[in-house]
C-alpha cells in the first residue's frame, strides 16, 4: 500500500511511519519547507496553499495527523494557528484528491475529544452532539474540511485522540518532573475525567481504520477504561513509586493557563470507543497501569 502521511515528524506521526513500514507500506512524507527533500518525501505549505503534486501521482491512503501544537497559552495568535493549521491542511488535501486521476480509498484524519466541550459524567458516544468551547468549533471545522473527501467518492475517518501517553511526546513527559518530585497530583477538584490512550493504541487504531473498509466517520481513540484525573494521578504516582497528595488548585491552572486550563486541563469528557468496540479493535492497554507501566518501561 502507498501511504501518505502528514505530521509524520509528530512522535504520533513518527510511530505511524514505522508501524507502516514495518509491515510493508510505502510511505511518503509531506514535509514543510526548507528542510532537504528526499527521495520519499513531498513539500507542502499550507499557509500559501502550496503542495508539490510533481513526485506523487498516485496513493492508496493518506493519513492526516498535522497540526499546530496545543499546548501553551491561548493568546489569539495561537489560536489562529491552531485553526488555520488544521483547516487549511484539510483543504489542500481535498483539493489535491479532487485533481487526481487515481484517487485513494481512504483518508484518515486527526481530530479530539474536545470536540465534546466539558460534559462532566455524562458518557459519550461518537453519536453525542457537540459541546461548546474552542476545541469543539476547531474539531467540527477540521472534520467537515475533511469529509469533503467523500464527494470524491473517497472514505473518510476522523480519529477523535484523546490524551496519547508515551514518553516520546505529548502530556506524559511534562508530568514525569513534578511527580518524580513527589509534586505530583491532581488538577483542580480531579473529578473530571479524562480520556487517554496508548500510543500503542493510537497507531493500532489508524492502522484498523487504514485495513478495515466498513470503519467511516468519527471514531473515538480512547481506551475503553475512564478513569478521573485524581484517579490517574494515583495511578501514575504508584506505578513510579511516589507519593500522591499535593493538588494544583483550579484558580492556578486558570491564572497561568487561562482558556487552555478550562478546556483541556478542567473539563471533563467521559468517553467510550465505542465504534472501535463494535469493529473489533483489540486494545493492547486497556488498563492505564499496564499502560503507564510500558512507558515509564521506555525510558530505563
Amino acid at each position: 500500500m502507498i501511504v501518505l502521511l502528514t505530521g509524520a515528524t509528530g512522535f504520533i506521526g513518527s510511530a505511524v511511519v514505522e508501524a507502516l513500514r514495518q509491515r510493508g507500506d510505502e510511505v511518503y512524507r509531506l514535509i514543510r519547507p526548507p528542510q532537504l527533500v528526499r527521495s520519499n518525501e513531498i513539500v507542502w505549505n499550507p499557509a500559501e496553499n502550496f503542495l508539490d503534486k510533481s513526485k506523487l501521482r498516485r496513493c492508496d491512503a493518506i493519513i492526516h495527523l498535522a497540526g499546530e501544537n496545543l499546548y501553551g497559552r491561548w493568546t489569539e495568535n495561537k489560536k489562529r494557528r491552531v485553526y488555520q493549521s488544521r483547516i487549511k491542511g484539510s483543504q489542500l488535501l481535498v483539493d489535491y484528491i479532487a485533481e487526481m486521476d487515481r484517487r485513494p480509498r481512504v483518508l484518515i484524519s486527526a481530530s479530539g475529544v474536545g470536540y465534546y466541550g466539558d460534559r462532566g459524567e455524562t458518557s459519550l458516544t461518537e453519536e453525542s452532539p457537540m459541546g461548546e468551547g474552542f476545541l469543539a468549533e476547531v474539531s467540527r471545522d477540521w472534520e467537515a474540511a475533511c469529509r469533503e473527501a467523500e464527494k470524491h467518492t473517497v472514505r473518510t475517518v476522523q480519529m477523535r485522540f484523546g490524551m496519547v501517553l508515551s514518553t516520546r511526546g505529548g502530556a506524559l513527559p511534562k508530568m514525569l518532573p513534578p511527580f518524580s518530585l513527589h509534586l505530583g497530583g491532581p488538577l483542580g477538584s480531579g473529578r473530571q475525567y479524562m480520556p487517554w490512550v496508548a500510543l500503542a493504541d493510537a497507531v493500532g487504531a489508524i492502522l484498523f481504520a487504514l485495513d478495515n473498509g466498513r470503519l467511516k466517520g468519527p471514531v473515538n481513540v480512547v481506551s475503553p477504561t475512564q478513569v478521573t484525573n485524581a484517579e490517574f494521578s494515583r495511578t501514575l504516582a504508584r506505578t513510579m513509586g511516589r507519593k500522591c497528595f499535593l493538588r494544583v488548585p483550579a484558580f492556578v491552572l486558570k491564572a497561568v493557563f487561562g482558556q487552555l486550563a478550562r478546556e483541556l486541563l478542567l473539563s471533563s469528557t467521559c468517553v467510550v470507543p465505542r465504534k472501535l468496540m463494535d469493529a473489533g479493535y483489540a486494545f493492547k492497554y486497556a488498563g492505564l497501569a499496564p499502560c503507564l507501566e510500558a512507558a515509564l518501561a521506555e525510558e530505563e
